[in-house]
């Protein structure tokens, strides 16, 4: 059962009720000696006390996505900090899921990580008569910690997606999911020694995709959401990786000249922060979305209105959003799907019979 489900949630409630219940039956049929009622008396009373604390415990991290997996919570998702090992690249099959996604572990042939990537694809993709359509590409991109599931379980993807769809509010979109930590050590999506996240995130994952999907060409058809890290991440990824992706949407990023207590090398944090890449970038066809709320401190409004000022003249279209109320959870990032969508469905053009994306398309800077 999953940390972050709605039946585990359920279950803790009724094991609260069934405690309670038991403690008010139970409180005088004791048997004797009577040494022995009040210890058990206060063992009940204890048990009702803790099934109570985690039944709030579950409704904060659901709240706010403090651990997206049991192994978040218990720190046993933190493999050793190398390359990992993974079926051959090309030889990747994916699986078909109860929920309607589709996912694969894979090893990339460029960064030589390995990880979970999971796939959705949107009902028009199977329609009759879509056959030879492409469809545009969406990377969301999770926070730390956290985990692809924290999408689905806390995010509420694809179903959010699927709903402004129907709509009219947004394109239908392949949703690619993909884990963002391979290796288990946070980068802030950079090519930190054999960490290449960044090669990761910007070859590995696309290549993939786009050889096992009907895709539209990169970059033109391809684009990232994130929060929180995946935020920073999505903002970065374009100016980084422009022959990957066109657009990339952040809500609450982390700070966007780099995060000191990610990246400790000034230089190493200086030249992978999305500051950095926007200074050098010149006569982009690139888009980012920053939206942000007054209340969150952990992404100031300030740094918003800082990134857009020194996007000016470089070709990068920015558009920001601030919210008066909310704060850095997926309460607050529900509620702006529809302007970030929306937003995106702007810069990347509908399904069509484009060309195809291919792994020439993947060549970046780096």
């Amino acid at each position: 059962m999953e940390l972050t489900s709605t039946s585990f949630l359920v279950t803790l409630i009724v094991v609260t009720v069934l405690a309670m219940l038991a403690l008010l039956l139970l409180w005088n049929r004791i048997p004797e000696p009577g040494w022995l009622r009040w210890p058990a008396r206060v063992l009940m009373i204890g048990l009702c006390q803790l099934t109570a604390i985690c039944v709030v415990a579950a409704s904060i991290n659901g709240g706010y996505g403090l651990y997206a997996s049991w192994d978040d919570l218990l720190g046993t998702d933190t493999g050793p900090a190398s390359a990992m090992t993974g079926p051959p690249p090309g030889r990747a099959r994916f699986t078909q899921g109860g929920d309607g996604t589709q996912s694969v572990y894979f090893r990339g042939s460029r960064s030589k990580l390995a990880g979970q990537v999971t796939v959705w694809t949107p009902p028009e993709y199977g329609a009759p008569g879509a056959e030879r359509t492409r469809f545009p590409v969406l990377v969301l991109l999770h926070g730390y910690p956290g985990s692809p599931r924290t999408w689905i379980d806390l995010g509420d993807m694809p179903g959010s997606l699927d709903r402004l769809v129907r709509a009219g509010a947004s394109h239908p979109f392949i949703v690619v999911i993909p884990e963002l930590y391979p290796g288990g050590m946070n980068t802030d999506c950079a090519n930190i020694g054999p960490h290449r996240v960044a090669d990761w995130l910007g070859q590995d994952v696309p290549d993939l995709v786009a050889r096992n999907f009907r895709t539209l060409r990169r970059p033109e058809g391809w684009g990232l959401l994130g929060v929180s890290t995946g935020g920073f991440c999505a903002a970065k990824l374009p100016l980084q990786f422009p022959k990957a992706f066109r657009a990339g949407a952040a809500l609450d990023p982390d700070p966007l000249a780099g995060d000191p207590a990610v990246l400790s090398d000034p230089a190493v944090r200086e030249r992978n922060s999305p500051m950095w890449l926007l200074a050098r970038t010149k006569h982009a066809d690139t888009g980012l979305f920053l939206a942000t709320s007054a209340q969150d401190k952990d992404s100031p409004p300030a740094q918003l209105r800082v990134f857009a000022r020194a996007a000016k003249g470089t070709g990068v279209r920015v558009r920001t959003l601030v919210r008066p109320h909310g704060g850095h959870n997926f309460q607050t990032w529900r509620g702006m799907y529809p302007e970030a969508l929306g937003w995106l469905s702007t810069e990347i053009p509908p399904p069509g019979s484009g060309r195809p994306g291919t792994a020439a398309d993947a060549e970046d800077r780096e």
